[in-house]
């Protein structure tokens, strides 16, 4: 006897929905309907592969589906998801794609939703623009509620995510969004300060800057971003955004001074120090199950309670150790289970297995 095939549904398909759907199609060969306020890009994602049917209302869109992705603007994702999990059936895992997670954080305590974030994009927007291999290789951070979300809901969206070459990774979501401002909304901020601060050089009447570096062009490569999304962005996250500049202003100022007292063993400590942080930050490379590594399975017994998952999930994210692949196995009498974990080398897998025991989760390695 075959097996159903998975049916997501998809809300909103622009780059990010269209290249879910691409992915949940092509890779994983599942049943997608997709919903777009506007008839036009529904038709267009049709068209162009991106879905097998469209929508033109939320509720006819998440009937039947097993997970369902909410695409849409941060101005309206909380309204999207909202209606989504009023129309979802009790077995459906509903997530969304936002950049921020805290705003949406009071839909939390419904089991069925995992925040969700794929770190991957392009500089083009729209269905035209979809691809189904945008996901291959990308961090996709989830935020499960520690407590409430469903460990088997949570298992179908990771291995979900796994099938479209993403790498699903479980973060917390202050700490989310504390580090998309250090890492995505601070940048946006410096880069239009930047052109701005050079537009004031031009002499009156100048369109455009004799000519410059490459190290101008790189850091404000993504200055006026559309305000159509970013602006939702920052009012989404304004308070860790008004943190991140208040520390950034501190630094600045600790530079100044030592420019100011023309310190230049500070400025060299400063600047070497970068360099450090720089290579720590960005050169370490992917965790888990690269450069030959073997895999490892670890079997962890867990009572079948909402949020067991997410609770073990969280642990290993901020050890930094990735979840590669999971199956969770239910008991006949379904009162526990046991959860199969594979970790990429087996430092990782060690390391995983002491968070786990700390928990208080028997584990073994299998």
């Amino acid at each position: 006897m075959s097996t159903p095939r998975l049916k997501v549904a998809v809300l909103g398909v622009g780059l990010i929905g269209g290249s879910i759907g691409l992915a949940a199609r092509v890779r994983a060969d599942a049943e997608v309907c997709g919903y777009d306020p506007d008839e036009r890009v529904r038709a267009r994602a049709l068209e162009l592969g991106a879905i097998d049917s469209q929508a033109a209302e939320i509720a006819d869109a998440v009937l039947g589906a097993d997970v369902v992705f909410a695409a849409a603007p941060i101005g309206v994702l909380g309204e999207i998801v909202r209606l989504a999990l009023d129309n979802a059936a009790a077995d459906c895992v509903v997530t969304d794609v936002g950049s921020t997670k805290r705003f949406i954080a009071d839909v939390a305590a419904d089991e069925r939703f995992v925040g969700g974030h794929p770190l991957a994009g392009a500089e083009t927007a729209g269905v035209e623009h979809a691809r189904v291999d945008l996901f291959d290789g990308a961090t996709w951070y989830l935020t499960p509620a520690k407590g409430s979300t469903a460990g088997v809901l949570y298992e179908r969206l990771h291995r979900l995510l796994g099938r479209f070459g993403a790498r699903p990774t479980a973060i917390d979501a202050d700490t989310h969004d504390r580090l998309m401002v250090c890492v995505s909304h601070l940048p946006h901020v410096l880069a239009n300060l930047l052109v701005g601060q050079a537009s004031g050089l031009l002499d009156e009447g100048s369109q455009s800057l004799p000519a410059v570096g490459p190290s101008f062009r790189d850091a404000t490569r993504v200055a006026g971003a559309n305000s159509a999304i970013w602006t939702d962005i920052y009012m989404s996250n304004r308070d860790a955004l008004v943190t991140g500049i208040d520390e950034l202003t501190t630094r600045l100022a600790e530079v100044r001074t030592a420019l100011d007292a023309g310190d230049a063993p500070a400025v060299t400590a400063w600047n070497d120090r970068a360099r450090a942080e720089h290579t720590a930050l960005l050169g370490a490379g992917l965790v888990g199950g690269s450069g030959g590594e073997s895999v490892l399975e670890l079997r962890v017994s867990v009572p079948n309670r909402p949020g067991v998952i997410a609770e073990i999930a969280l642990a290993l994210g901020r050890a930094g150790v990735n979840i590669l692949d999971m199956v969770l196995s239910p008991s006949q009498d379904n009162r526990q289970g046991v959860v199969a974990l594979w970790i990429g080398g087996s430092e990782h897998a060690q390391r995983a297995s002491e968070l786990i025991a700390r928990l208080g989760f028997p584990v073994v390695q299998a």
